[in-house]
């Protein structure tokens, strides 16, 4: 693998050795769509022959923006072709977020959906300066857009197949000019302190983590793979194209956002990658149709389910499973456990992930005892996103497991936790001393987070170093660490605490409106929206309830004191969040100033005028006057 390269020299291979086997699936009204790797080959051939007759060549950027779709995974490979850079967005920025990234990144061609997002395009047309043209997939809605520098996606390559019979050889001779060392992309983190920066990955970067992978993990040609993260995410970009192209495996896109799970459960992947909040929100609603089935359903399951964990907590500590347990499992694989893989479309994945933050030791070992073989990662856009995973036999709830062949760690005077290997990313783009800030000369990155390396050899993530500091009265305060306990409850969609330089610890919470709803609803209590649901005075009490829960497990100085629930989710479009769901605290920390100072200054009530925005950039104020509570049995100190 390795000896070939780049990505497009693998897709000539695989079109080569097996071309007749099932490359790409898409979920299209209800129907899959198989296409070989010999279609991908031969459409990536066309639509880059297309993007050449555009003028389209060496170190040009091309962006793809939309929903999982064969045809923009096709796009990234066929500019990698002729020696550029792809540039994924996510789907779901608002217009000044796009406008950054494609004006900072140089973007000549955008490759997008449908007329939704070629729709943000023409709005930002006039910020982007080096744009030339915008393809789109789906021709629906786009009957009378007529500009001569937007075009379909079929037209292009019948472009390129009218180029490459003028220009024979063309699209081979560009992929035998590239190299190990160029860029493949220039993906853009989430930017928890300001604008997003750009990482240049190059082809040696993706290929080398690749093998690192593929030493410890158990991947197949036969494996099926479900792509409904971000294609801007590191970790789809990686498992998604890379691997796909470094073993041969198939790729299916689900038919939308909204049908992820219906497809989920129809395919039945080899192997799932997940952030924490989608593994809650399935143990979640396996306890919701429990709780709404039959006396006798719910009995078994509860019954079953606390057997499953009394053996993984065995299993777990190393110590062997008494005959009597074991026959119980069995009976409860039969009965509860099968059923319920099956249900959440789990029964054929030989391995699970689960990355991004911390997942609660009751979600993880649920999700291990009824067969699940979940497993903990770590990883960072600038490593081309896999650092470290479990081994199957070494899995737990608090560790992020050994580090991949290849990938050094080591731990800095202050906790920082650094990386050194073969998928280092080369630099961001046009960033120079950001660069320098973090990538010395040594080949060490500074990863920004802290943590250390436990007995054995397992890294263990605290928080982001920057945000570790400490109570008025010296006691040691990483929020990350908070908030991920707090976030453990099903109730609790984010958290922000706060405590750095106080006496105590405090903390904003947003509702999950699901689960509360649904838990509203059960117990007949009305509610109008978001809004209404969090400041009702039983809201309150549930979420004082589950802080209470997570006390229990924190130190006496780190226990939560106060705290508020938000009459608004937070949200990336409102620049609290990122794109993936990290808290901006610099930016919250000044938006929720008046929350902040009534937390510390013993008022019950905060007056809130809370700006929100739309996808189109407008934004309006919503007022709101929310209730600041104590939290019984803690006294506040101070």
């Amino acid at each position: 693998m390795a000896e070939l390269g780049t990505l497009p020299r693998l897709l000539q291979r695989n079109a080569r050795e097996f071309g007749q086997r099932p490359a790409m699936r898409e979920k299209d009204r209800g129907i899959w769509q198989t296409s070989t790797w010999r279609e991908y080959h031969d459409h990536v051939r066309d639509f880059a022959l297309g993007l050449a007759a555009l003028g389209f060549g060496r170190g040009d950027k091309l962006s793809v923006i939309g929903d999982n779709r064969p045809r923009l995974y096709w796009a990234q490979v066929a500019a990698q072709a002729l020696g550029g850079v792809s540039v994924p967005l996510y789907q779901d920025s608002i217009a000044r977020e796009l406008a950054y990234v494609l004006a900072h990144a140089e973007v000549s061609i955008i490759v997008a959906e449908d007329q939704e997002q070629v729709d943000k395009i023409l709005a930002l047309r006039a910020e982007i300066p080096a744009l030339r043209h915008v393809i789109y997939e789906d021709p629906r809605g786009m009957t009378h857009y007529r500009f001569d520098w937007l075009r379909s996606f079929a037209d292009v390559e019948e472009m390129g197949r009218k180029f490459g019979e003028e220009h024979p050889g063309h699209l081979d001779a560009e992929i035998e000019r590239g190299g190990p060392d160029d860029l493949a992309f220039i993906c853009y983190t989430s930017g928890t302190t300001g604008n997003p920066k750009g990482a240049m990955l190059t082809h040696a970067n993706a290929l080398a983590t690749a093998q690192g992978f593929l030493a410890v993990e158990d991947v197949r040609r036969d494996d099926d793979w479900l792509a409904y993260l971000p294609m801007a995410w590191v970790g789809d970009l990686f498992y998604t194209m890379v691997m796909s192209l470094s073993v041969g495996f198939t790729c299916n896109c689900p038919e939308s956002p909204e049908t992820v799970q219906r497809d989920l459960r129809e395919l039945g992947p080899s192997a799932v990658l997940a952030p924490p909040r989608i593994w809650e929100n399935m143990l979640t609603s396996v306890q919701v149709k429990a709780a709404d089935s039959t006396p006798l359903k719910h009995w078994v399951f509860e019954r079953f389910r606390a057997v499953a964990e009394r053996a993984e907590i065995l299993r777990a500590d190393g110590q062997p499973v008494p005959l009597g347990l074991r026959l119980a499992c069995l009976l409860g694989e039969f009965f509860v456990y099968g059923p319920i893989r099956d249900q959440l479309g789990l029964r054929r994945a030989r391995w699970a992930y689960t990355g991004g933050a911390p997942l609660g030791p009751d979600t993880y070992r649920f999700f291990r005892s009824i067969g699940v073989n979940l497993k903990q990662v770590y990883g960072i856009t600038e490593v081309t996103g896999f650092v470290s995973q479990q081994p199957d036999a070494e899995a737990n709830p608090t560790t992020a497991g050994r580090p991949y062949p290849g990938i050094e760690i080591r731990i800095a005077e202050r906790g920082e936790v650094l990386i050194r290997g073969a998928g280092v990313f080369k630099g961001y783009f046009k960033g120079e001393e950001a660069t320098r800030e973090v990538l010395g000369a040594d080949g060490w990155f500074h990863t920004g987070d802290a943590g250390f390396l436990d007995p054995r050899g397992h890294l263990v993530i605290i928080d982001r170093a920057k945000d570790v500091g400490a109570l008025a009265d010296g006691t040691p305060f990483a929020p990350q660490f908070i908030e991920n306990k707090l976030k453990f409850s099903p109730f609790i969609r984010e958290a922000v605490a706060f405590g750095h330089d106080r006496p105590f610890v405090a903390a904003m919470v947003a509702i999950d409106l699901g689960t509360m709803g649904n838990w509203a609803e059960r117990r007949g209590l009305p509610y109008t929206s978001y809004m209404d649901l969090s400041q009702k005075t039983e809201a309150r009490e549930l979420i004082r309830e589950e802080i209470v829960k997570c006390n229990a497990t924190l130190p006496e100085a780190a226990k939560v004191r106060r705290f508020l629930l938000l009459a608004k989710d937070l949200e990336a479009d409102d620049a609290e969040m990122t794109r993936t769901r990290k808290v901006r605290r610099r930016f919250i920390t000044d938006k929720y100033a008046a929350v902040i100072d009534a937390f510390y200054s013993g008022r019950d009530e905060v007056e809130l005028a809370t700006t929100i925005t739309y996808e189109d950039g407008r934004q309006a104020t919503i007022q709101s006057r929310v209730r600041v509570e104590d939290v019984e049995g803690v006294a506040v100190r101070g």
